[in-house]
């Protein structure tokens, strides 16, 4: 548009915008949605040759093994919560791909906020089976002694901050100090005075920048996170801060049982990214190849440009939210019965194996012929991602097939397993120490408090389950 001099041209400070005659609303259904960037088709061939990542076959066997190992460890705490062995699990069906995808695009210590549904992550990292079993199990090998729910795993050495349960928190709280330490360093910082009061994720890719660390966070969260103000909050920082972070939100198409129908009226999370500043893009998130191209580039530019990138991988839950509140909803049509009950056979590439009537756990850990929940009936542990027929032909002895690499994993779990179920419970006194340098007073009189119930009371409580 032409302006007869530089005063008619708009001069608004909040705003990049030129004038208009015309009285006229945007209307939200006028805008064309984002497109689901893809790298292969619903039966895992690859649509453009120019868009394979080309993987090394050890790095393509690496994440087939890892939704493998992923599916399998799901499938048996799953069923171990369910028989009340755990008190509380969160599955991961459905979502491998956007774990392992993503995950390999990173360095190895970039920072990762995940929010509770991001284990294929750490699992891709290295972090040790037994460990998963002990946090779920709150046993004395648990890292945190017990002291957090199941599935918030954490682990310092692989840059992976500790799970907080409610929603969204990892992109808006306080950022903790020990960030500003460099990731070989083994000092521990305890002052309260180095990061500002930034949200956590936000805040610590902030830090990172400052110290010109050469590295990114990346924050995962559901489309049901993204609805709180928490997430706006951090959007926001990070996109005037100019911070080098990646936003990875799988949208599943519930928050816990709210469709998304209900949520948002917008064209999805990856629409609102603009609206804040950010980098934006959709990616198909049960396609493994599409999550690492994504990942891997936003990575780069993030910490190259120092800016925040967002990234909305739509994908699949093939089973509830929360294990814990009662019997699995129905979903409607993008239930697993719409998108072939989770069998590898009728689907190619969807979401991996949802449960059926089976159980993967008889007795203490029997994996006989269980019907239509055994291994068996759903390929045996293997994931049905999107890209596992492309995976399969890439490795050796063809992973993907019946009786493949992925009947491996059940053994090396239900051992993890087992051996989790054997350990003693911490002694009760880890309520209290090893959280503060000092015990406040307030925590040493609920000590006291607590060892006087259970001199009058203990016979009521199976004490004989927790270390002396």
């Amino acid at each position: 548009q032409e302006f007869p001099s530089p005063e008619e041209k708009p001069q608004f400070p909040g705003a990049s915008a030129e004038f208009a005659d015309r009285l006229e609303f945007i209307q939200p259904n006028v805008i064309s949605g984002i497109p689901v960037y893809r790298v292969m088709d619903r039966q895992g061939h690859i649509v453009s040759p120019a868009e394979d990542p080309q993987l090394p076959k050890e790095l393509v066997l690496k994440l087939y093994r890892t939704m493998t190992l992923l599916n399998t460890m799901d499938r048996i705490l799953y069923e171990s919560q369910r028989q009340g062995r755990i008190s509380f699990y969160m599955t991961n069906y459905g979502e491998e791909g956007t774990h392992v995808g993503s995950a390999a695009a990173l360095d190895d210590t970039d920072l990762v906020f995940g929010q509770y549904r991001e284990a294929g992550v750490l699992m891709y990292r290295g972090y040790p089976l037994d460990l998963f079993m002990a946090q779920c199990y709150g046993n004395t090998s648990d890292p945190g002694k017990g002291r957090q729910m199941p599935v918030h795993y954490g682990c310092r050495d692989r840059h992976f901050v500790t799970i907080s349960s409610p929603l969204a928190t990892q992109i808006p709280q306080g950022a903790p100090p020990i960030l500003m330490v460099p990731p070989n360093s083994s000092a521990c910082v305890s002052t309260p005075t180095l990061n500002p009061p930034l949200p956590a994720a936000v805040g610590a890719a902030y830090a990172i920048k400052r110290a010109d660390a050469n590295r990114a966070v990346i924050c995962y969260f559901g489309e049901g996170a993204a609805s709180e103000g928490d997430a706006h909050a951090g959007f926001n920082f990070a996109a005037t801060l100019e911070c080098p972070i990646v936003f990875f939100c799988r949208n599943n198409g519930y928050a816990i049982s709210t469709p998304t129908s209900e949520q948002y009226r917008g064209d999805g999370i990856a629409a609102r990214g603009p609206g804040y500043g950010l980098m934006s893009i959709r990616v198909d998130g049960n396609d493994v190849f599409a999550v690492y191209n994504a990942t891997k580039e936003a990575r780069r530019r993030a910490v190259a440009e120092n800016q925040p990138f967002l990234i909305e991988a739509m994908t699949y839950r093939g089973n509830p939210v929360i294990l814990g509140r009662g019997s699995p909803r129905s979903q409607g049509r993008g239930s697993p019965g719409f998108w072939g009950e989770g069998s590898l056979g009728s689907q190619g590439r969807g979401s991996p194996g949802f449960l059926g009537e089976g159980s993967l756990i008889l007795g203490r850990g029997s994996l006989g012929s269980q019907g239509r929940g055994s291994l068996g009936f759903w390929g045996e542990g293997i994931p049905g991602s999107q890209g596992m027929g492309s995976l399969g032909f890439r490795g050796e002895g063809s992973p993907g097939s019946r009786g493949g690499k992925g009947a491996s994993a059940a053994p090396q779990v239900m051992e993890a397993f087992e051996e989790a179920e054997r350990k003693p419970k911490p002694n009760p006194q880890f309520l209290f120490s090893d959280v503060y340098r000092e015990m406040p007073p307030h925590l040493r009189r609920q000590r006291a408090a607590l060892e006087r119930h259970l001199q009058h009371y203990g016979e009521h409580y199976p004490l004989e389950h927790f270390e002396k």
